[in-house]
């Protein structure tokens, strides 16, 4: 993978962003640095570092066979940092919200996600994560009935003109 830009979208080459972390050449030094390893992992099958990077009670549950096929059946299309709260190297603590894109069989989907990560034995681990849902789309208008004029101005009652 030299040379090319490392999946998780920070702009750098592989091999001097994520590709060390993977191979635990080093280790990751923020929350952030940890999420977009395992946003790399999934983007390359690297399962063991899936497993390696999450705290014990992810791990007891982890299915790294269902993993490995939701990672192979996916084509990555790249992960956006939202937000982040605390997480940096002073912390033992951080909180990671992102939007990771991806397709499956040409459909496109994207996981937001708030995942919570803590410092265990000096290293990151991803402890939880928390879907984030959209916000209801709330009407700004009253609701047109359909015996009312068309919005549109025809002069025709609503159910007669666009809301057939």
């Amino acid at each position: 993978m030299s040379d090319k830009l490392c999946p998780c979208g920070s702009g750098k080459p592989f091999e001097h962003c994520c590709g060390p972390i993977l191979d635990h050449a080093r280790k990751a030094d923020t929350a952030e640095a940890l999420m977009r390893a395992r946003y790399t992992a999934y983007a390359t099958c690297n399962i063991d570092f899936l497993y390696a990077s999450a705290g014990p009670d992810v791990q007891s549950d982890f299915d790294p066979e269902s993993s490995r096929r939701w990672a192979e059946g996916s084509e990555w299309n790249g992960m956006e940092i939202v937000a982040t709260e605390k997480g940096t190297e002073q912390d033992d603590e951080g909180l990671v919200e992102f939007i990771a894109r991806y397709s499956v069989n040409g459909t496109e989907f994207e996981h937001h996600e708030r995942s919570f990560f803590q410092r265990i034995d000096g290293e990151w681990k991803f402890i939880d994560g928390e879907l984030v849902k959209p916000e209801p789309i709330v009407r700004e208008t009253p609701k047109i009935g359909r015996n009312d004029p068309c919005p549109c101005g025809s002069g025709k009652k609503y159910k007669k003109c666009c809301g057939k």
